[in-house]
C-alpha cells in the first residue's frame, strides 16, 4: 500500500514544526521574560528529546528557552504584613486567633490561606531557642 506524497509531506511538516517550537514557550507561556534562575529538569529533558530525534531544532528549542527565559522555573514571590498588624491577631491569653490572622493576611495580600488546613504544620517556640540561632523577639 502506498502512502501518497502529500500525506507523507504533512507529517514531515508537522513534526518539524513541533521540534522547532521550543517545549517551555510552548508549555509555560508566562515564563517569558525571566532574565535568571533554576532550570526546570522537564523543559531541559523535553528539549533533550528534540535533540535525539533532530539535532539542528532540539538546539533550536534550547536557544529559544534560553533566550525568552522560559526555561527557568518560577521565582518565589514574597511578601510581608506589619508587625503591627499580625499584633491584632494575638488574643488575650498570648495564642494566635487563626480567623483573625487569616482575615489579616486576606486583606493584605489579597490571597486566602487555609490557616485551618490539617495537614498545616504549626511549630511552637520559646524565646531561648530563638537565642540559640542568634535572633531576637521583634514583634
Amino acid at each position: 500500500m502506498r502512502i501518497p506524497l502529500r500525506v507523507t509531506g504533512a507529517v514531515l511538516i508537522t513534526a518539524l514544526l513541533t521540534q522547532l517550537t521550543a517545549c517551555g514557550t510552548l508549555f509555560y507561556p508566562d515564563r517569558r521574560g525571566q532574565i535568571e534562575g533554576r532550570v526546570d529538569p522537564v523543559i531541559v529533558a523535553l528539549n533533550a528529546v528534540g535533540i535525539l530525534f533532530y539535532v539542528i531544532p532540539g538546539l533550536i528549542a534550547f536557544g529559544i528557552d534560553f533566550a525568552t527565559g522560559a526555561i527557568y522555573l518560577p521565582g518565589g514571590t514574597t511578601a510581608q504584613v506589619t508587625p503591627e498588624k499580625l499584633n491584632q491577631a494575638i488574643g488575650a491569653d498570648g495564642k494566635v486567633d487563626n480567623q483573625r490572622l487569616q482575615a489579616i493576611l486576606q486583606d493584605e495580600l489579597g490571597q486566602r490561606l487555609p490557616l485551618n488546613d490539617p495537614r498545616l504544620i504549626q511549630h511552637s517556640g520559646s524565646v531561648e531557642q530563638l537565642a540559640l540561632y542568634g535572633l531576637t523577639p521583634a514583634a
